[in-house]
């Protein structure tokens, strides 16, 4: 029987690694970004003409990999899997389900700059419209909400905390030695470093965190990205990479981006670092994208961002990361619903957790490159020993039982009515 056990673990490794080798070289956001002379040509026109991009362009940025050979490596590991593991084991079906998404990734890249490509977006990544249950409010009217909210606060909102005086240096000198204390034991060591090649002002890859060069940081920015990017992003990844066993928990494809972001959201306003205006900026991008998916193209869009009070550069970048991958009037890259999106799934999830007694599970979602549907799985695997509990995890989800209290609270709030309770307290509130 320990022979036998001993060789599921082996099969099941071996398998795991060969979804590790075979998604290595699928980069998304590599492969459909636009570079800097489309930045360059859309300022000399005096930001009035859409950007140079066609679906030629995107020719121009070749992948490093065979189409039909990637596709075929992803079937034939489908088939191993069902014939080795079974496609009905907890296992097994998060195995299967991430070769078909990759299959699916395969799909979604060979459309680039076609008409075609944010219709692939949406399934991947989701749409502005989409529903969280039955009649329930979509995720476009969650950006009105939080707007109408910021516009009575949005001039009593910031402090010495957020004045921007770090250089790019500076912060990646800064977050190193902050996230060597949370790393501790993990050989993890000047992992920050200053890019030019990114949009953002940050990106954390399997290895690295990438600040970009030019940008300038804050107190808050610096706290951000050490939750975010490194408690969240790298912690999940170096999780991941503990696995003895399902190794694939080390890298995710787009389905787990929704879970991996809307913690690394929570994790900000947990941690009290975030802030109302960086709030704005994420529910700005869900408005428009749904702009985009409603016809609006990239001017239309960019002149939406200035509307919003954000600098020329700021409202083209924010614009690129909408429409990179399709074309200037095709419809949006909607990868950048996550964050809002998976703030309110993993929420919502929080306080289910915990009024169905199951907080146990809560850790797990730091166990790697995980999916939310795949919780219940994955709570199968730890039972079995086929994964090992994470290592790092934040505090406030660390701590069950603090946790706890503030998810029950949050259960009976959720059944007050705020409109009601206004006309309560207007005699407090009105000046």
């Amino acid at each position: 029987m320990g022979n036998y056990k001993k060789d599921g673990h082996l099969t099941l490794r071996l398998l795991s690694d060969r979804i590790v080798k075979a998604q290595q070289p699928i980069r998304i956001l590599d492969s459909i970004k636009w570079g800097g002379e489309i930045q360059q040509a859309f300022f000399a026109k005096k930001c009035k003409e859409l950007p140079p991009v066609d679906s030629d362009y995107y020719q121009k940025n070749k992948f490093s990999f065979d189409f039909d050979e990637k596709r075929e490596e992803f079937q034939m590991l489908e088939r191993d899997i069902s014939r080795q593991v079974g496609q009905f084991s907890s296992v097994g079906s998060i195995m299967l389900r991430m070769c078909r998404e990759y299959r699916y990734v395969l799909r979604f890249l060979e459309a680039r700059g076609t008409a075609a490509f944010s219709g692939l977006s949406q399934e991947l990544y989701g749409s502005a419209d989409d529903a969280f249950y039955v009649n329930a409010p979509r995720l476009k009217d969650l950006a009105k909400i939080v707007s109408s909210a910021l516009d009575n606060i949005k001039d009593k909102i910031t402090n010495e905390f957020d004045e921007k005086k770090y250089t790019s240096a500076q912060a990646a000198k800064i977050l190193n030695e902050r996230l060597s204390h949370y790393f501790v034991n993990s050989n993890l060591a000047n992992r920050v470093k200053v890019s030019d090649g990114i949009v953002a002002d940050a990106a954390a890859g399997s290895e690295w965190i990438k600040i970009r060069k030019d940008a300038l940081f804050s107190e808050r920015d610096l706290k951000i990205l050490e939750v975010h990017e490194g408690w969240v992003h790298m912690g999940t990844t170096l999780n991941g990479l503990q696995q003895p066993i399902c190794t694939f928990l080390s890298k995710g494809p787009p389905s787990s981006t929704v879970t991996q972001e809307g913690l690394a959201i929570i994790m900000e306003i947990f941690h009290f670092v975030s802030s109302p205006l960086r709030i704005k900026k994420l529910t700005d991008r869900v408005s428009a994208i749904a702009m985009a998916e409603e016809g609006a193209n990239f001017l239309e869009v960019f002149n939406f961002f200035q509307s919003q009070h954000y600098s020329d550069e700021d409202s083209y970048k924010s614009s690129v990361r909408i429409f990179r991958g399709s074309l200037p009037d095709k419809g949006p890259f909607t990868k950048d619903l996550v964050y809002s999106k998976g703030f309110i799934l993993i929420y919502n999830y929080l306080r289910l957790a915990v009024q169905e007694g199951l907080v146990e599970r809560i850790p797990l979602l730091f166990v790697g490159k995980t999916s939310l549907e795949d919780q219940r799985l994955l709570s199968h695997l730890y039972e079995e020993k086929l994964i090992i509990a994470p290592q790092y995890i934040p505090h406030q989800l660390k701590d069950l039982a603090a946790l706890s209290c503030w998810m029950c609270y949050s259960l009976f709030l959720n059944k007050l009515d705020l409109e009601m309770i206004a006309v309560d307290y207007r005699n407090i509130l009105e000046g």
